[in-house]
C-alpha cells in the first residue's frame, strides 16, 4: 500500500504509437490531491469523464459542498477540471439548496446536452436536483429552479443513477434502504411522466444504485448491506425489473466502511469504480469520512454474470497506450502525487499548488520515442522558487533534467522555464520531484518536452495540448496554422479516434485536430505521415515534405518539419506531430 500522506494531482495525456513496452497500471486511489467519493464515470468522445463528490479535508463525518470532475484517455493519468457544481457559495448551482450534503451525482449526455442529477437537502430533507450544460465540464446551471424529486415524507431520495435506453426512454433510479425508486424521464430529461415507482429491493441493497445495460441484460449495481459496504448487483430482462440478485462484485471488508459503484465500457474494456479510505488510513487510525476513488477492470461470464473481484488493489487498471510528452500537458494530470493540491489558474483551467520540498508528481507510461532535448515548465512563485528535478521510474530514479524556478513576483504571475534534457528516450514513468527551502515553493501550470529532431523557427500558430477536450483543464489548441493538438493520441492500443478540443486519432497514421491544428494525411513508408493541409486563416502546407504555416498574407513562417517517409513503424508520425507542436510553442513564446 502506498504511504498514506501521498496526495495527487493529475496530468492530461496523448497516446503514442509505441506499444511494445511493459504494461503500466494505475495507482489506486486514482486521485490524491483531494478526498473524492461516489464516482460517476461518463464516456464521451474518446475520454472518460469522472464526476465525484468531494469530502472536505477537515471532514470527520460527511462534510460535502460540491462536485468535482476529472478526465482521462488512458485510465491511469487523470486531469483535474476542478469544481463543476455545488450547494454552497461560491459554487452554489442550486440557489434554493440548504447549503450542505452534496452527495452522489451522475451525469448523462443527450442531444448534445449534459444533465447533472444530484441529491442534497432542501428544507431539511433530501431532494434530487437537475442541472444542465452544453459541455461535460460545465458550467452547469439549475434546469428547473426546484427539485426534480421532492418527497418530504422520506429520507431515501438520494444517490440518483440515470440511463438512456436504446428506444430513447430514459430512466432515473435512486434510493437508500428501505426504498429503491424510479421514474421514466421525458425526452427533455428535466421532467418525468407518470408517478414515482417504488420497487422491490434486490437482496443486500443498501444505497448507491448504478443502472446500465449490456447485451440483452439490464444491471443494477449498488452498495451492499452496511456496514462495511461491498458492491452487489442484480439483473433483469426489463429496465423496470423485477430485479434478481446475482451476487457480489466486491465483498465488504473491515478496512473500509462504504462503497459506491460506477461501471462503464471504454476502449473495449469494462471498468468498475468505487472508493476506499486508504489515504485517510495512511494518515490516522481514526475513521473519518475522507474517501478516495479507485478503479479496476471488470469482466463478465458468458451468461452475463460478473466474476467477483477482490477489494480495491493498489495497482488498479492497466494503461491504454502511452502519454505523448511532446504535446503540452497540464500539470494537474497525475497518476500519483505527494503533498500537492490544485487550484483555479489565472491563465484558465487549474494549476498545481501547495508545492513543498520533497513533494512529487508521477505521470505513467510516457513515450519519449527516440529522445528529448529540452523541457519547458509554466511556473509562478511569490517566494524564492525552487527546483524541478525530472526523474525516471521513481522519485529517486535517474535524473534527466533539472529546472530552476526563481521568484516571479506573484503566485499567479506566470513564466515559462526551458531546461536541457539528457539521456531520455523510450517509455518511462516520469517523476517531477520538487526541491527547495521551507514552505510553498511555486505553482505549476503545464509542461512540454522538445524532441531531438524538432526544427527551430518562426512565429505564429497555436500550441498543441494533451489536455484538449472541454472544460477548465487546458482546452484545445487555437491560432492560425500548424499546431498539433489533442487529448487522445496515436495508436498505442487505443484504437479509433478520440475527440474533444482537437484530438489526434489512432487510425492508420492519420491525424485529425481542432482549430489551428495540422491535419495529417495517410501513413506512408511504414507509418510515417504525409502532410495534408493545415487549418486556420491563411495557413498552407506541403505534401510529404517540409511543412510550415503561413500568416494571412501568405508569408512562410520558416518552421520546417520533415513529414516525409520514415523507415520506422510509426515513429515518423510521432516526430512530425511533436515537431509541429514544438514549432508553434516556440512561436507563441516569441510573440
Amino acid at each position: 500500500m502506498k504511504s498514506a500522506y501521498l496526495v495527487a494531482s493529475v496530468f492530461a495525456l496523448g497516446l503514442t504509437m509505441f506499444s511494445a513496452v511493459p504494461e503500466s497500471l494505475a495507482d489506486n486511489p486514482i486521485i490524491q490531491t483531494k478526498f473524492t467519493a461516489d464516482p460517476a464515470p461518463l464516456v464521451h468522445d474518446g475520454k472518460v469523464y469522472l464526476y465525484t463528490s468531494h469530502d472536505e479535508d477537515s471532514a470527520t463525518g460527511f462534510t460535502m459542498y460540491n462536485w468535482l470532475l476529472y478526465s482521462s484517455t488512458d485510465m491511469v493519468n487523470w486531469t483535474d477540471h476542478g469544481i463543476i457544481g455545488g450547494v454552497a457559495d461560491p459554487y452554489k448551482t442550486f440557489k434554493w439548496a440548504d447549503g450542505n450534503n452534496a452527495w452522489a451525482p451522475q451525469v448523462i449526455e443527450r442531444n448534445g446536452k449534459f444533465y447533472l442529477y444530484c441529491p442534497f437537502p432542501k428544507s431539511g430533507h433530501m431532494v434530487i436536483g437537475v442541472a444542465v450544460a452544453s459541455d461535460p465540464a460545465g458550467p452547469f446551471v439549475d434546469a428547473i429552479g426546484a427539485p426534480l424529486i421532492n418527497r418530504a415524507s422520506t429520507s431515501t431520495d438520494i444517490d440518483p443513477t440515470v440511463f438512456l435506453d436504446t428506444d430513447g426512454q430514459a430512466y432515473l433510479y435512486w434510493g437508500h434502504q428501505p426504498k429503491l425508486s424510479y421514474v421514466k424521464l421525458n425526452s427533455d430529461m428535466i421532467s418525468y411522466a407518470g408517478g414515482l415507482v417504488d420497487v422491490t429491493m434486490p437482496q443486500t441493497f443498501e444505497e448507491g444504485p448504478w443502472f446500465y445495460h449490456r447485451n440483452d441484460d439490464y444491471y443494477l449495481a449498488f452498495a451492499s448491506t452496511c456496514c462495511p459496504e461491498g458492491i452487489g448487483y442484480a439483473m433483469s430482462t426489463s429496465p423496470t425489473g423485477p430485479w434478481t440478485y446475482r451476487g457480489s462484485i466486491m465483498d465488504p471488508t473491515s478496512v473500509s466502511s462504504g462503497n459506491h459503484p460506477g461501471i462503464v465500457d471504454f476502449m473495449g474494456t469494462s471498468y468498475v469504480f468505487g472508493f476506499n479510505y486508504a489515504l485517510n488510513a495512511a494518515l490516522t487510525t481514526t475513521h473519518r469520512e475522507r474517501r478516495s476513488v479507485c478503479v479496476e477492470k471488470l469482466a463478465y461470464n458468458p451468461d452475463g454474470t460478473i466474476p467477483k473481484l477482490p477489494f480495491w488493489s493498489t495497482t488498479g487498471a492497466p494503461q491504454i497506450g502511452h502519454l505523448n510528452p511532446y504535446l503540452r500537458t497540464e500539470a494537474e494530470t497525475i497518476a500519483w502525487s505527494q503533498g500537492l493540491k490544485t487550484e483555479v489558474s489565472s491563465e484558465g483551467g487549474m494549476d498545481v499548488t501547495a508545492i513543498e520540498s520533497g513533494d512529487f508528481i508521477k505521470v505513467k507510461g510516457v513515450d519519449f520515442g527516440t529522445g528529448a532535448t529540452s523541457f519547458a515548465a509554466r511556473v509562478a512563485s511569490s517566494a524564492s522558487g525552487g527546483t524541478i528535478e525530472v526523474r525516471l521510474e521513481s522519485q529517486t530514479g535517474t535524473r534527466v533534467a533539472t529546472c530552476t524556478v526563481t521568484g516571479t513576483g506573484g503566485a499567479q504571475t506566470w513564466t515559462t522555464k526551458d531546461c536541457p534534457v539528457s539521456g531520455l528516450s523510450g517509455v518511462h514513468d516520469l517523476y517531477f520531484v520538487f526541491v527547495g527551502g521551507t514552505g510553498s515553493l511555486f505553482n505549476f501550470d503545464w509542461w512540454q518536452f522538445t524532441p531531438e529532431d524538432a526544427a527551430a523557427g518562426g512565429s505564429g500558430g497555436g500550441a498543441g495540448s494533451n489536455a484538449g477536450g472541454a472544460g477548465s483543464g487546458g482546452g484545445a489548441a487555437s491560432g492560425t496554422g500548424g499546431a498539433a493538438s489533442g487529448n487522445a493520441g496515436l495508436g498505442g492500443g487505443a484504437g479509433g479516434s478520440s475527440t474533444g478540443g482537437g484530438s489526434v486519432s489512432a487510425t492508420a497514421g492519420a491525424a485529425t485536430s481542432g482549430s489551428g491544428a495540422a491535419n495529417g494525411g495517410a501513413g506512408s513508408g511504414g507509418g510515417a505521415a504525409s502532410a495534408g493541409r493545415s487549418s486556420g486563416s491563411g495557413a498552407t502546407s506541403n505534401t510529404g515534405g517540409a511543412v510550415g504555416s503561413s500568416n494571412a498574407g501568405g508569408q512562410s513562417s520558416g518552421c520546417a518539419c520533415d513529414l516525409g517517409r520514415s523507415s520506422g513503424g510509426g515513429g515518423g508520425l510521432l516526430t512530425a506531430l511533436a515537431c509541429l507542436a514544438t514549432c508553434t510553442r516556440r512561436r507563441r513564446r516569441s510573440r
